[in-house]
């Protein structure tokens, strides 16, 4: 029974390949920067493996919980919409700074600075994966990085794709918006490795 239970929690804990790739331009202009102004656009991402838009996700697992007990959904919709805030955008901003910390690049990542260039994290895609005790999925994270002249955004110098950066943490976490939060986080370290490994040759 033991090993049934282990197996289990292996498959159902399985991490997703994050796929990460450069799809233009390069790290060069990275080398001599010291910060980066940092935006993150959340206006038009789909969910689930149909590729709900985000506001039909919401209504109907708004719908769902009310279902189990009158009052949830309100109460999760505001979990939820308070997240991108609160959890995903620091989560991004903390694990792309330590990285980059750790490898000894004296790069930071913020909002609301006015630096020559920004980078735009556009959320194209989420899954929120599920925790049901003893077997989970973990969320998986889709988005679209790119570095733009903060004078001229549409002058993109580096755009890089990452397609479905797993989220999940050890033990339980049933808190979809946590898991989505760890996907955001493994995003931005797959990010600064990638930066301190190709930007300073």
């Amino acid at each position: 029974m033991k090993k049934l239970i282990l197996a289990l929690m292996l498959i159902s804990g399985a991490a997703f390949a994050q796929d990460m790739a450069v799809v233009k331009g390069n790290f060069d202009f990275l080398k001599d920067q010291k910060e980066i102004n940092t935006e993150f656009d959340y206006s038009n991402f789909t969910m689930m493996k149909e590729n709900k838009p985000e506001s039909q996700y919401v209504e109907e697992h708004k719908a769902d919980l009310d279902k189990k007990a009158k009052g949830n959904g309100n109460i999760w919709q505001k979990k939820w919409i308070a997240a991108k805030e609160q959890i995903w955008t620091p989560k991004f901003l903390e694990i792309a700074n330590i990285v980059l910390t750790k490898e000894k690049k004296d790069l930071n990542f913020q909002e609301g600075l006015n630096t020559p260039y920004t980078l735009i994290v556009q959320t194209v895609w989420i899954y929120p994966g599920w925790d049901a005790g003893i077997m989970k999925q973990p969320a998986k994270v889709t988005t679209n990085l790119k570095f733009v002249e903060t004078a001229n955004k549409s002058n993109v110098l580096l755009e890089i794709t990452s397609e479905e950066a797993p989220g999940d943490q050890w033990g339980s976490n049933f808190s979809n918006e946590s898991r989505i939060g760890e996907g955001f986080a493994k995003t931005a370290k797959s990010m600064s490795k990638l930066i301190a490994k190709k930007a300073y040759k």
